[in-house]
């Protein structure tokens, strides 16, 4: 399987990561790797999980932002999401995300 380049920008102690399309278990290990060795890299104590170009996630997107949530309290940061779309919304409510994280 071919890895998808993902794309995110550091500002400081922030990182907005741009989550894919398909937020599913086929692309879960990869990102949850990728966005670890990014924290710790750049000591990051603001995560943005951006999910304007996300149509679909699956029980593997949830468990990617609880994941990072415990890694972010655990460095002492925070996280948050942006652009939540009609389907993505639906399930961070019916998951209790809201509950975890911040949505802005």
């Amino acid at each position: 399987m071919e890895r998808i380049a993902r794309r995110y920008k550091v500002d400081g102690t922030q990182l907005v990561y741009e989550m894919p399309k398909e937020v599913d278990h086929h692309v879960a290990k990869d990102m949850c790797q990728e966005i670890d060795m990014l924290v710790e890299s750049y000591r990051i104590k603001e995560l943005v999980l951006d999910f304007s170009q996300t149509e679909f996630m699956d029980s593997s997107g949830i468990g990617i932002v609880i994941g990072r949530s415990k890694t972010m309290h655990f460095h002492g940061g925070s996280i948050a999401a942006v652009n939540l779309g009609k389907r993505v919304d639906t399930i961070f409510k019916s998951a209790g995300l809201y509950k975890i994280i911040q949505v802005k």
